[in-house]
């Protein structure tokens, strides 16, 4: 996607691996010509450290990636979150919820509760609880949800386009399918001012993403960020879902595959070109 501007936007609670790194490196190679941006997704405050971001920025400029500054930090756009959370509400699309996480579990096993218990990109599909009685504002709350119904009454069908080798091409999600399959995710949680969804659409339209590249594994997430997108009156940029890296059962890695992780690599007397070889692209 020649001029594209792109993001790269690591959570710094840990080291980069291989699946990092391809995600890094795509992400600058599609932007051909355009930019790549760098941005720390840090809202979880209580599990990102300054030193994963230091060793991440290390790790990206050993790559041979480079990025415009200033990089932008979640954790410094909490206010610009909680406003865009406000235009939802005054919209009258969402509710405090207090279910905790064995209510929600009870809900879904009751014989009587007639909502499917399918998962969603967030884990199982919530049963309306809280939608249902509307908990009173300024109660104890765990989440703010948004009435994805409600929601999709207002704008109707929703698609985006893929350009990731698995699924290229137009899709399109109608209400059926997202009550069936998304339900009503959760925008905020008592601890956390922002939830990853709601964070990553407003961030994406602020540094003006044209293409969002990042794994498979979040093509499922994609209706709700396009929802949000539409909602908030933002644009929606094309999206690539890249192919996973995997260890050598099938697993997608994880931040605790410390044998795959950049800087144990780079300890071993690895290259650059070499974890490029590693990863497919070379």
């Amino acid at each position: 996607m020649a001029g594209a501007v792109t993001r790269f936007a690591p959570s710094p609670t840990g080291a980069l691996h291989l699946g990092h790194a391809f995600a890094a490196l795509t992400a600058f190679e599609r932007a051909r010509g355009g930019q790549m941006l760098l941005r720390f997704e840090d809202i979880d405050t209580a599990r990102c450290r300054a030193r994963h971001e230091a060793a991440i920025i290390d790790d990206l400029h050993w790559l041979g990636i480079t990025w415009p500054e200033p990089v932008l930090r979640q954790s410094t756009r909490m206010g610009v979150y909680g406003a865009a959370l406000e235009r939802l509400t005054a919209m009258g699309l969402t509710y405090r919820c207090t279910c905790s996480r064995g209510d929600i579990r009870a809900a879904l096993s009751a014989p009587q509760e007639g909502a499917a218990a399918g998962a969603a990109p967030d884990g199982p599909i919530y049963p309306g609880t809280c939608r249902a009685r509307r908990a009173e504002p300024g109660a104890g709350f765990a989440a703010v949800r948004l009435d994805l119904g409600a929601a999709m009454r207002r704008v109707g069908e929703i698609g985006f386009t893929e350009t990731g080798p698995e699924w290229a091409g137009q899709h399109r999600f109608d209400a059926e399918f997202m009550a069936a399959r998304i339900g009503d995710i959760v925008l905020a949680r008592r601890d956390i001012g922002a939830s990853y969804h709601l964070a990553v659409v407003v961030d994406d339209a602020w540094q003006r993403i044209t293409e969002v590249t990042r794994g498979a594994d979040l093509f499922a997430a994609t209706p709700i960020h396009v929802l949000l997108q539409r909602l908030l009156g933002l644009p929606s940029p094309g999206y690539h879902h890249h192919r996973l890296i995997r260890d050598d059962h099938g697993r997608r890695l994880a931040k605790r595959d410390d044998a795959r992780a950049l800087a144990s690599l780079r300890a071993q007397g690895a290259t650059a070109q070499d974890i490029r070889r590693l990863v497919g692209l070379a």
